[in-house]
């Protein structure tokens, strides 16, 4: 079997690709990706020591895209994946998330080959999540715990983000109708591990680690700036472990959509995540509050993931607590990781 990652040298590309490398033994293993995020210099070096081949290509380059040899499967990992360039710079996000999926669906249609797509938890509405959960504050925790599942709100304002992320949703799905197009989609949570080069809106927990390991202070941003926001976590290898699953199945299961994450097992506040890290580390940090946030920001998050139970029988294997500890590890033997936490 030849399989193409996109995104190849992300975090997310760049685990899966040497998994699957792993996993598949009599398979091709290829990554795409231009190399313009931050670190995807390391996993290009981490892919080329497991002799994978990455095509220095950016998606939005459909005359390039078309001219890439026929693989049987693409798993579309690339994305622009931070909820605030999308209001910043919408032109990167349209063009990398919508137009840069476009062409990788043309081009599965093209040679018949399946497509498992990598979409997000931001698909659905803002305001519907947050009439649910009502204000959070400091001494009003969240009283309904709820969990999301693939039936949720996604109309109304979700961000440029999750609006690229839904629009290339049913791009694949109008395909499937019309030429057949095979299709796995995937509504990721958030994902956390080794090789995350975390930031304040994307990789938030590789990011507080590292900071409390380089003693940096840090910010609880909006909803009063207590720290209070809930997101449920799941561990890079839990990811990789459910596409492999997928990929042996998928001629038996396909053209489904998946809400996938850490469930509420693996739920947490920023100031849960605060006094783990201040346990695993032994630091203190200053945080700072901010009252306000962004209006593309809400206040929860947590997966229900009884349809991809139901049907693979899978659930996440690793808690909050091991996801923390790998990261810990991880960036504690790699001296040359630890400048992008300073």
């Amino acid at each position: 079997m030849r399989i193409l990652i996109t995104g190849g040298c992300g975090f997310v590309g760049s685990n899966l690709a040497i998994y699957l490398k792993e996993k598949l033994k009599k398979s091709k293993i290829s990554t795409l990706d231009n190399l313009c995020r931050k670190g995807s210099e390391i996993n290009r070096e981490r892919l080329k020591f497991h002799n994978i081949n990455n095509l220095k290509i950016d998606i939005s380059n459909n005359k390039k895209i078309s001219k890439l040899p026929k693989y049987d499967l693409i798993i579309d990992c690339c994305a622009e994946a931070s909820v605030e360039v999308s209001k910043l710079n919408p032109d990167k996000v349209i063009f990398t998330n919508l137009i840069g999926t476009y062409n990788i669906v043309k081009k599965c249609v093209k040679d018949k080959s399946k497509i498992i797509f990598l979409s997000s938890s931001r698909v659905y509405s803002i305001d519907a999540i947050k009439k649910i959960i009502g204000k959070i504050n400091l001494r009003n925790e969240i009283k309904k715990k709820f969990l999301v599942n693939e039936n949720f709100n996604t109309s109304g304002v979700k961000s440029l983000y999750g609006l690229s992320k839904l629009s290339s949703e049913e791009i694949i799905k109008e395909y499937n109708y019309t030429n057949n197009l095979n299709y796995i989609i995937n509504r990721f949570g958030v994902i956390s591990g080794p090789w995350q080069f975390g930031k304040q809106d994307q990789g938030f927990v590789s990011l507080w680690v590292g900071k409390h390991m380089a003693k940096k202070k840090l910010s609880y941003i909006g909803f009063g700036g207590h720290g209070n926001q809930i997101r449920d976590i799941i561990h890079i290898d839990d990811v990789c472990e459910i596409i492999f699953k997928q990929i042996e199945n998928f001629s038996k299961i396909r053209d489904n959509v998946f809400n996938i994450g850490g469930g509420i097992k693996n739920k947490l506040s920023l100031r849960d995540l605060t006094h783990k890290c201040q346990v695993i580390t032994g630091n203190k940090v200053k945080i700072t509050k901010k009252s306000k946030t962004s209006n593309y920001d809400i206040p929860y998050y947590v997966s229900d993931n009884k349809k991809i139970f139901k049907f693979y029988h899978w659930l996440p294997k690793k808690n909050i607590d091991q996801i923390i500890h790998d990261i810990y590890f991880w960036i504690i033997t790699n001296q040359n990781i630890q400048r992008f936490f300073k």
